[in-house]
């Protein structure tokens, strides 16, 4: 049986306006700058440029705008112009003054170095090889990966070319890639860290100590890896000073020698573009926000000529004309929604950054981490004025430039310890003293993580066993056995 009654519910959504501040919000500046060339390509009322018509009103012009009290009922629809822009002309000194502008100054392009695929290829044409080995080649060299290992086995190759209409066997496919294995940076198209290290060997002088790294590397790699150098000197004849000439011999190696032939447009992929730029002068911090590749933006005056002629002539309201305008007064809305967006965007994160500069005012004083004041995004958060979840997103992807270097904004977050006396510190301050304390122990007798913390409760730090282990590994240091030496 349907029944009707009446119920009251209290629901929260987000407008559209609001999710594309929260999308616009989360972007650093170069995905800001794609995001704004696409909304340019896009939308037909939105320009690249200053809003003219604001310059025009501070100079004293009128700003005529048409209401919705100019409408019919049967247009009730909002189609407000002074929303959007000025119908008054743009007089000829502001004109001038736009053409005087100095221009602004271009990227300079940079060439695209040599990648290494492209250096093996070359060095692949200078063989004298048929063409059958020649094609093979080709192919083999398309599976080495960036670091310079081919890690895909034979059999899976062969059985690739032989889908491709091609007849290649095993035997073959060996005998072009030990081909390829003789070719610059040494150690190229190897299946793994034991096969580079020694095809590197391979070519260095037979001294005594290089024999004895192939051997080690032959014979006893696990050994090696795990830095047994008792049983190293158990199992081989030789002695402490031989051994470490050895170890020597194989550390100096490239592990990846694939990697130090990146093209300059990967390295330009990994550069970072600053979002804020925090600045020292006598003592005092300025903070500004990189906008060089954020155009700023108008609505097109065009448009106002189509809303004279609707509004205006009443003759000329057809349905085609009103189903026009309305398609105008779309863009129009989204041109002005997407410019709030990206000003409110701006805006937050001008004040996200004043309340990280003002919280570590030290740390971009002086650069010394140990500096750094626990700051969690709550702290943040209670002095922008934002939610946590805006901090959030605002520290995301996002870097400051400074006078010691650049950081992520995520850098700056860091979690809260008490020293012995009671004291609030930073855990980076006491992850750099355990970096110092490795840097400066005796390689032949490593400190261990229960050692260093016996050495920071010394110190007055009381951290867990587990708490270093923590840190240690955020520093991307191995354990002490893997840190001895001999």
């Amino acid at each position: 049986m349907l029944k009707q009654q009446l119920q009251q519910k209290l629901q929260q959504k987000l407008s559209p306006q609001h999710v594309q501040y929260i999308r616009l919000l989360e972007l650093p500046t170069l995905e800001l700058e794609e995001r704004i060339k696409h909304e340019l390509e896009e939308n037909p009322a939105l320009e690249e440029g200053a809003d003219l018509s604001k310059d025009l009103d501070e100079d004293g012009g009128d700003d005529d705008n048409i209401g919705d009290d100019s409408l019919s009922p049967d247009a009730a629809e909002d189609l407000s112009l002074g929303d959007y822009l000025s119908e008054d002309d743009i007089p000829d000194y502001k004109l001038r003054e736009i053409s005087e502008r100095p221009a602004q100054k271009e990227d300079i392009p940079f060439s695209i170095g040599q990648s290494l695929h492209e250096y093996l290829l070359q060095q692949l044409g200078l063989r004298d090889l048929p063409e059958s080995q020649f094609k093979t080649g080709e192919y083999l060299i398309g599976n080495i990966e960036d670091d310079g290992y081919l890690r895909r086995r034979l059999p899976a190759i062969a059985e690739d070319l032989s889908l491709q209409g091609g007849k290649t066997s095993e035997a073959e496919l060996k005998t072009v890639l030990n081909i390829i294995k003789d070719f610059e940076p040494t150690g190229v198209g190897a299946y793994n860290l034991q096969e580079c290290l020694l095809l590197q060997l391979g070519k260095k002088e037979s001294t005594p100590a290089v024999r004895l790294a192939v051997r080690i590397l032959t014979d006893f790699f696990d050994e090696f890896t795990y830095k047994h150098y008792d049983n190293l000197l158990q199992n081989l004849p030789t002695d402490s000073e031989m051994l470490r000439k050895a170890v020597r011999e194989i550390t100096s190696l490239n592990p990846k020698p694939g990697n130090d032939w990146g093209s300059s447009l990967d390295s330009a992929m990994n550069l970072v573009t600053p979002d804020f730029i925090v600045e020292s002068h006598n003592g005092e911090l300025t903070l500004s926000m990189n906008k060089r590749g954020i155009p700023s933006m108008h609505i097109n005056t065009d448009y106002a000529t189509l809303f004279r002629d609707y509004l205006a002539n009443k003759t000329n309201r057809t349905p085609e004309m009103r189903q026009a305008v309305l398609f105008i007064k779309q863009k129009l809305d989204s041109a002005q929604g997407f410019i709030d967006a990206v000003r409110q965007r701006q805006e937050t994160l001008q004040r996200t950054m004043q309340a990280i500069v003002l919280l570590q005012h030290e740390f971009f004083l002086t650069g010394d981490e140990t500096t750094l004041r626990p700051m969690i995004l709550k702290d943040v958060a209670e002095h922008s004025g934002y939610d946590i979840s805006t901090i959030s997103r605002v520290s995301n992807s996002k870097y400051v430039q400074t006078s010691f270097g650049v950081y992520p904004l995520k850098y700056f977050f860091t979690e809260s310890m008490q020293t012995d006396s009671g004291e609030e510190i930073s855990n980076r301050e006491v992850k750099k003293i355990v970096k110092e304390h490795i840097e400066g122990e005796n390689k032949r007798k490593p400190l261990t993580d229960d050692v260093l913390a016996a050495i920071l409760k010394k110190e007055g730090y009381i951290v867990a066993r587990r708490t270093v282990a923590k840190y240690r590994e955020q520093l991307n240091i191995p354990i002490a056995r893997l840190r001895k030496e001999i």
